[in-house]
């Protein structure tokens, strides 16, 4: 029988903490064969780690909101505003009897999400900017980007790892059941009464997981990780230099595609003057946190102008009137009406009822987010990964621009560079296991 306690002697308390979650066979078996404490500690951090599951990332995630797949856009703009998400989830659900009593459980599934993006990129089609109200009442179906595997539901005991494979294989969200609390219960039962278009999933909850839920999970144990963690981000070779740009004086009509494309790949677009300083974005997340009337301002301004536009607590008096007038000189009445109603001086005194459905002038749907700017965030080649990592989640983006001194782009780093990293070193993690139980 080895002295065990001879051995923990050499264990902090903080050591102790690790060891917790480790067999504790398999922790005698290592003491005794007398490894370095760096080595012990090292493979029981990464035993602690590689046993994480998705329901550990779930911890107090509200349920998200859903939307059936009958819905309107109007319907989708109602929600998003009276929720105050990003997103909203859209689903197919099957609650007839005969289908619940053969499953006992109706089967639903989240068959993509929508958020003010998909909403803007629809109503600046040519066709929509001179029927917008007509726009509105289109299904939600035909705004779904033709994407397939941006939505993948995992079981709440699926692996870390099995999370990671997903997300680098290109699902933006995973859809993850979670327990339903009195709380969400009395939360959904108000929504119900208070909105035709949302729907019960037959008594369950759902919330979804994104690559900055994995990224922070992973922050939490990045010892694990280490040195890479300390490693400049040039050294790592994890600066994309594809990127996605526009001149400052270039129509803001013109970046559509590149609006779209940053938004399937959860990037950006960098505003550039002729030397290719980096001025600022316009970024997807930016956009998703103004409301629908942007598609006019798109329509009518510069991309320079849309970034002032967009800015923090909301468009300046002088570029609202510049919009109007240039949607009158292309006789786009429709929008016109729908900006000048938004804008009306009078909709400011509105109830306090209208405020609590999304009204208000401040970024739309009631909403003063920080994510509302045009200001880049920006790194430097010399930074570190985890200063990087820390950077980006304190300003709630998926990425940040790498940018020389003088402010000359270089590229971007967004959490799928950082996540492929990542999912590298937990193959070492995997044989440092691995090796673990041959010791034994």
């Amino acid at each position: 029988m080895p002295n065990v306690s001879f051995h923990f002697q050499r264990v902090t308390e903080i050591d102790k903490l690790h060891l917790a979650s480790y067999p504790t066979y398999r922790i005698l078996s290592l003491l005794e064969l007398s490894l370095p404490l760096s080595r012990l500690r090292s493979i029981c951090m990464a035993h602690r780690f590689l046993a994480s599951e998705v329901s550990d990332l779930c911890v107090g995630k509200p349920p998200l909101s859903s939307l059936p797949a009958t819905a309107t856009v109007s319907d989708a703009i109602f929600a998003l505003k009276r929720s105050g998400d990003i997103n909203v989830g859209i689903w197919s659900c099957n609650h007839s009897d005969s289908v619940v009593a053969v499953n006992d459980v109706a089967p639903c599934r989240c068959i993509g999400k929508l958020c003010m993006v998909d909403v803007i990129l629809y109503l600046c089609k040519e066709e929509n900017l001179s029927r917008p109200v007509e726009a509105l009442q289109t299904s939600v179906l035909d705004l779904l980007p033709k994407v397939k595997g941006q939505i993948r539901h995992l079981e709440s005991n699926s692996s870390l790892l099995e999370a990671i494979d997903c997300i680098l294989e290109g699902a933006q969200n995973l859809i993850i059941p979670i327990q339903a609390t009195t709380r969400t219960n009395q939360r959904k039962n108000y929504l119900n009464k208070s909105s035709q278009s949302t729907i019960n999933h037959n008594g369950n909850e759902f919330c979804w997981l994104t690559r900055e839920d994995v990224i922070r999970f992973i922050l939490n144990s990045i010892g694990v990780f280490s040195p890479i963690s300390t490693f400049t981000i040039e050294s790592l070779n994890i600066i994309n230099t594809e990127t996605l740009t526009v001149h400052y004086d270039d129509p803001a009509i013109s970046t559509l595609p590149l609006i779209n494309r940053s938004h399937l790949n959860q990037t950006s677009i960098a505003v550039i003057n002729q030397d290719k300083t980096l001025i600022g974005e316009i970024s997807p997340f930016a956009l998703s946190c103004c409301d629908e009337t942007i598609a006019a301002a798109i329509s009518a301004l510069s991309a320079g102008d849309l970034m002032a536009y967009i800015d923090y607590s909301g468009p300046p008096e002088d570029l609202v009137h510049l919009v109007k007038l240039r949607l009158q000189e292309r006789n786009l009445t429709a929008m016109l009406d729908m900006v000048e109603n938004y804008y009306d001086p009078s909709f400011s005194s509105s109830s306090s009822s209208d405020e609590e459905f999304g009204g208000g002038r401040n970024g739309g749907m009631g909403r003063s987010y920080p994510g509302r700017r045009s200001e880049a965030i920006v790194c430097n080649p010399w930074n570190t990964l985890m200063a990087v990592i820390v950077q980006m989640i304190a300003h709630r983006v998926s990425y940040t621009w790498v940018v020389r001194e003088d402010y000359g782009l270089i590229g971007i780093v967004t959490f799928t560079e950082i996540l492929t990293q990542f999912r590298s070193a937990i193959g070492s993690l995997n044989r440092c296991e691995e090796e673990s139980t041959k010791l034994q």
